[in-house]
């Protein structure tokens, strides 16, 4: 019993559906569950469909109903489904739970009125017989000769069906006349009323159906068994093909709910040109790659939907577990190995503008499967493929995409929707198969540049680079993966750094702190540049300097400066969810955009006016257009810096007068003031005296006796790992007993084994998150300025422990299912990494 016999266009409608929040499955029973038989105490449901039911009534946000015409009691003995599926009976006028009619006096003294009056027109007329029910009174005559089955259903359309307070429903070869309102249509709103169902299916055979099919709309579908004139969308032949409906209905459904077998976050590796990133699995698949920007959408989202959603995969033939993966050294070049098949796999780094090319070269001695399946648009656009003799052909979307691969011969499958293609190559040591996704282009023709030379200028690029940062000699080889890996989120046309190459991998498994990182956050930003002037290279801060020059330029003031914009320096659009997608390990929803960028975050201005000074020093001159910066992020603090804010972590709550922010806010003007006494410039009279005034507000409103610690904020005794700046930025000496105060309660209140928490509060989100890795740098950093070096080195093995095989760190660490969380791979973590590495080699 195979999806494949039922028609294409019904199978994509069902993959669809299967997608929707919150569903609700309802079906007929007789003719659609079980098939129609001249005994109606035989029928017996289908085994299959009954299975399919009963799976589909386990899963989350997912109700199953049968709504029939027979009395409750009779369905429940016949259809001995699990209590999961919820029974409707007397179409409608009894539910199994919580719906059941309560008949007046009025009501009962009618319906005893019409059995009587029933009993006499059916007496002497063979094979007819009726069926009580606690609402309702059933004429059946099925087994009646057509004659006498139509002399009954005369004298009764004629008599007790034009009574008043009499609703009948006709069937084939049943009238029930019921003294309460009851229709099939009337049930299944009862049943989405009560359970919030975003869409609806129902699958009916009798004529008393179509009051059910009627009531569907929008995304709902109706599925009618058998011949005849329908309000439904589609058509099915028998029950057999109602179980077919069913089952497929189940696997999608438990696909786009639970994910496919989720990839370790830690285990995915980056592919980056400073233009476009894309992801890897350690089996080779290409799982995330975005077009024609690392925040538009998806061509591949495997990451977040399984294959459904978009992947291109080349394995062995047979023994398909790899040996391993790696980077070549100092490169963004990934080697995934097997036994007798090594695939090689970088973006190449001199492409035209706004394209994607991916190069992805098939070496060794055996047969490999190639699977291509693009799905634009985070599968939001249909897409059919066209083979040639040189490749494949993406149509139906709006940028041209092709696959050059010369010779390969492809078999094309359609789910009807999107197509998708597969192919069988044979490579050898001499000859190995190179594939080419161009995004942005049509051209399948051969690229001016043979691949070689291609491979060979993509890896010079970094390893040239990479010799000339000063890279600390502990954990000199991850530090450099992790320069890498900044240098690899920023986007060298504008200067803009990606907080994460990744949008809604989850803060917790099945959860929904699930955030779209793919911006460029001005702190985070700024941070990612810090970390990179302090391995000695500045360009990268000098273009993300210039990207802030002109997002400034089109405020009406610095203190409208928001905590995020596009990598273009624009504002986001609404934050929106991809209904669609299931989510990594089923973690829904699916967000595109953030909301964050609507926040005050007066945090913002201090890590900008830190960059200036890194930058400034290690240039040696302080420039004209920077110190007009540095003057308009000072004059934003003075305008702002009292009031309440939303702060680092982004709380979608009240605004709060929060520590971090106000030592940043103290950093914007101790920075200033350095660099105007430093370089000649003049500094405004009053920063000197709003400085001492922030640092003052902070010492007194900022520490917290009840816990003996500074705390988040200044109206409660919750602790926040970013508090621990109040010592690392300078605000407060590290040798201060209350700094070494916050450190020991951060310690005991938000460490957790390899980890340490952001804060432990309730921010209005429901579920709980991870340990952040830029938090356990803090902690690493507090340890060593209060000197405790010890705890610093251990802590920062168990960050080190906490990457994955190729080097890279997503956000965070979750210490009791010991497992990544988090977008990834992460900044934030990569420059914390990098800064603690630092500081562990200067005092070894």
């Amino acid at each position: 019993m195979t999806a494949e016999a039922l028609p294409a266009e019904l199978r994509r409608a069902l993959v669809q559906l299967a997608r929707t929040p919150r569903l609700l499955i309802a079906c007929d029973y007789d003719g659609t569950m079980a098939p129609i038989v001249a005994d109606p105490e035989q029928a017996r449901p289908l085994p299959e469909s009954v299975n399919a039911l009963r799976s589909l009534a386990t899963l989350s946000s997912t109700t199953v109903a049968v709504i029939s015409g027979r009395a409750l009691r009779d369905l429940a003995t016949l259809s001995r489904l699990p209590s999961e599926v919820h029974l409707v009976g007397s179409h409608g006028s009894e539910f199994d739970v919580g719906f059941v009619h309560a008949l007046d006096a009025a009501a009962r003294q009618l319906l005893t009125k019409i059995k009587n009056e029933l009993e006499t027109i059916i007496d002497g007329a063979e094979g007819v017989h009726l069926e009580m029910k606690p609402a309702s009174v059933a004429v059946h005559v099925r087994r009646a000769e057509p004659a006498v089955g139509e002399r009954v259903f005369t004298a009764l359309r004629g008599g007790p069906c034009t009574w008043d307070g009499v609703q009948v429903t006709e069937g084939k070869a049943v009238i029930e006349l019921a003294v309460v309102q009851t229709d099939k249509g009337h049930a299944l709103d009862v049943l989405r009323h009560q359970v919030g169902a975003t869409a609806a299916i129902f699958v009916g055979d009798d004529v008393t159906d179509e009051k059910a099919f009627a009531r569907l709309t929008g995304p709902d579908l109706g599925i009618k068994v058998g011949d005849g004139e329908t309000q439904a969308a589609y058509k099915i032949t028998d029950t057999t093909d109602v179980a077919r409906v069913l089952a497929f209905l189940m696997e999608e459904r438990r696909t786009w709910l639970y994910g496919e077998q989720a990839v370790p976050i830690e285990r995915i590796s980056m592919l980056a040109n400073e233009r476009s990133v894309a992801l890897l699995t350690p089996d080779a698949k290409v799982t995330w790659l975005c077009h024609p920007e690392p925040d538009s959408g998806a061509v591949f989202a495997d990451l977040l939907g399984g294959p459904t959603a978009g992947v291109f995969g080349i394995k062995p033939e047979r023994n398909g577990l790899p040996l391993g993966q790696r980077y070549l050294p100092g490169t963004m070049t990934v080697e995934t190995r097997w036994s007798k098949l090594l695939v090689t796999d970088y973006l190449d780094h001199y492409a035209p503008p706004h394209r994607t090319e991916i190069v992805r070269v098939i070496s060794g001695n055996t047969r490999a499967v190639i699977d291509f399946a693009p799905r634009p648009e985070f599968g939001q656009v249909a897409v059919k493929l066209a083979a040639e003799p040189d490749g494949l052909r993406v149509l139906g979307t709006s940028d041209p995409i092709v696959l050059r691969a010369p010779g390969v011969e492809w078999t094309i499958t359609s789910d009807g929707q999107h197509e998708s293609a597969q192919a069988v190559v044979e490579v050898s040591p001499n000859q190995p198969l190179v594939l080419e996704l161009r995004c942005g282009s049509d051209y399948l023709g051969p690229a001016e540049v043979s691949e070689a030379d291609r491979r060979a200028r993509a890896g010079s690029y970094w390893t040239d680079w990479l010799a000339t940062l000063k890279l600390p000699e502990v954990q000199r080889d991850l530090v450099a993966r992790s320069a890498l890996t900044l240098k690899g989120l920023q986007h060298d046309e504008t200067g803009a750094f990606l907080a994460a190459a990744t949008t809604s991998l989850p803060e917790e498994i099945g959860g929904v702190r699930n955030w779209d990182y793919r911006y460029c956050w001005i702190r985070d930003a700024a941070l990612s540049a810090q970390a990179l002037v302090r391995l000695g290279s500045t360009t990268e801060a000098e273009k993300y300097l210039t990207w802030v020059h002109g997002v400034l330029a089109t405020l009406p003031g610095p203190e409208r400066l928001h905590p995020l914009y596009t990598l273009h320096g624009t504002h986001l659009g609404p934050e929106a969810v991809i209904d669609t997608l299931p989510g990594y390990a089923g973690s829904r929803p699916v967000r595109v955009g953030n909301l964050a960028n609507q926040q005050v975050q007066l945090d913002v201005f201090g890590p900008i006016v830190d960059l200036v000074a890194m930058v400034t020093e290690a240039r040696g001159k302080l420039t004209d257009e920077d110190w007009r910066m540095v003057e308009a992020m000072a004059e934003a603090v003075s305008r702002r810096w009292h009031e309440p804010d939303h702060g680092i972590w982004e709380e979608r709550a009240a605004p709060r007068h929060r520590v971090y922010s106000k030592v940043m806010c103290w950093v914007t003007l101790d920075r200033a003031i350095k660099l105007a006494d430093t370089y000649g410039r003049k500094a405004e009279a009053s920063w000197a005296e709003l400085r001492d005034t922030i640092r003052a507000d902070v010492v007194e409103h900022g520490w917290n006796e009840e816990v003996q610690s500074y705390a988040t904020a200044y109206d409660g005794p919750d602790l926040d790992a970013a508090t621990l700046h109040i010592g690392l930025s300078g605000l407060i000496d590290p040798q201060d007993e209350r700094f070494q105060a916050t450190v020991t309660a951060t310690e005991a209140e938000l460490r957790s084994g390899v980890t340490v928490y952001r804060y432990h509060r309730d921010d209005g989100l429901p579920g709980t998150e991870g340990g952040w890795h830029i938090c356990a740098a803090w902690m690493i950093e507090s340890y060593l300025l209060t000197g405790r070096r010890t705890e610093a080195e251990e802590l920062f093995q168990q960050m080190v422990d906490c990457a994955g095989p190729t080097g890279l760190l997503p956000e965070e660490y979750d210490p009791i299912a010991e497992r990544s969380l988090g977008n990834h791979p992460q900044a934030y973590s990569h420059i914390g990494l990098i800064r603690c590495a630092q500081l562990l080699s200067k005092q070894a």
